[in-house]
């Protein structure tokens, strides 16, 4: 009769010779958090710390070296130096979420109380900047008008110079297309206005207008048009390409049926990006559009205002009213970028190539 043998010998996953290592709670890393937020605000008010920013900085150290401690001593080192990894890009992500969340709090509750139908309808003529009263509704149309006449103007280059540099680009040209593409994207908004002002103004002899300002905005965006498409076109695997022109499609049309169809929602993400940028661009509005009181619906003719040029005018008088009518512009301004972004997140999602059957 053979006579089994059992290995007694402990596991190499486990000093302690069981056969599953001891692990944290799910709830561990919240009761850290949890007592880490108590230690850092104690530490801040027993060492004399005004700042709250301090106190939540003390508790970040604590957190991440509370976790390793705590886990490197239940379930090993290593897993200990995975817990501070995960620790650290938590206390990044609320780095970086809370001061954007203060910020969008902020605007909102001195905001609200000024926005309302009449705000929205109404301009400042006949109002000083000191009275009561007035609205925002000649800046919300410049912004509009130069914005749009800007991404009309940005889009389709930047669009098809990210084709070439993915499709064709190759050789000398490309490369210098490239760098002067980099160099474009971290060019200050006030360069932009100068040039425009330089040229558009000065030399063709053009007086200051919303379009003049759109076309200073339209440099700011193509660079990020540019790099953004040209990311989202790399994306798209070699295999549609190749499936294409392998059936006898012409290039042109490959990329027009598959290769931008595919990246569509990275596409129309990285236009919307751009927008954002310079929707709240305020040096060059101040350079070429000039800001006016009035109602001017030709962006062609006549000075023009934005919400960022009124938000600029109105917080400098100082006044209660005019601080008051400066945090409801920059409500509005973020508003008008949030719905942007909505749309273009429909419209990608419509546009999108379908994957399910």
């Amino acid at each position: 009769m053979s006579h089994t043998i059992q290995d007694k010998r402990p596991s190499v996953a486990d000093p302690h010779g069981s056969l599953s290592s001891a692990r944290m709670p799910r709830w561990a890393p919240l009761a850290i958090a949890a007592g880490s937020a108590v230690l850092g605000c104690l530490i801040g008010m027993v060492g004399g710390l005004d700042s709250k920013i301090q106190w939540g900085l003390l508790a970040a150290l604590i957190f991440v070296g509370g976790t390793y401690l705590i886990t490197a001593k239940v379930e090993g080192s290593r897993q200990g130096k995975n817990q501070v990894a995960t620790s650290l890009v938590w206390v990044c992500f609320l780095l970086a979420v809370v001061p954007l969340l203060s910020l969008a709090w902020t605007t909102l509750s001195k905001g609200s109380g000024v926005v309302d139908g009449y705000f929205l309808s109404h301009s400042m003529s006949g109002l000083l900047d000191t009275d009561e009263g007035g609205g925002v509704y000649h800046a919300l149309l410049g912004t509009i008008e130069q914005v749009a006449i800007a991404a009309v103007i940005a889009t389709p280059i930047g669009l098809l110079t990210a084709v070439y540099l993915v499709e064709y680009g190759r050789g000398k040209l490309s490369r210098a297309v490239t760098f002067f593409v980099d160099v474009m994207t971290g060019i200050p908004s006030i360069v932009a206005g100068l040039f425009i002002l330089s040229t558009w103004n000065l030399m063709l002899g053009f007086g200051v207008s919303g379009f003049a300002g759109a076309l200073a905005l339209s440099i700011l965006m193509m660079p990020v048009v540019v790099r953004s498409t040209e990311e989202m076109l790399k994306l798209v695997p070699n295999e549609l390409r190749e499936a294409s022109l392998a059936l006898g499609v012409p290039q042109w049309r490959t990329i027009l049926k598959v290769v931008l169809p595919t990246a569509i929602g990275g596409i129309t993400t990285g236009v919307m990006l751009a927008i954002a940028r310079i929707t709240g661009e305020t040096a060059p509005v101040l350079l070429l559009v000039f800001g006016t009181k009035l109602i001017n619906t030709n962006p062609f003719e006549g000075a023009q205002s934005s919400l960022p040029l009124y938000v600029f005018e109105q917080y400098s008088v100082g006044t209660d009213a005019s601080v008051a009518r400066a945090w409801g512009a920059a409500l509005v301004l973020i508003a008008f970028v949030m719905i942007l972004n909505l749309v273009a997140r429909g419209i990608a999602r419509w546009k999108a190539p379908k994957t399910g059957r």
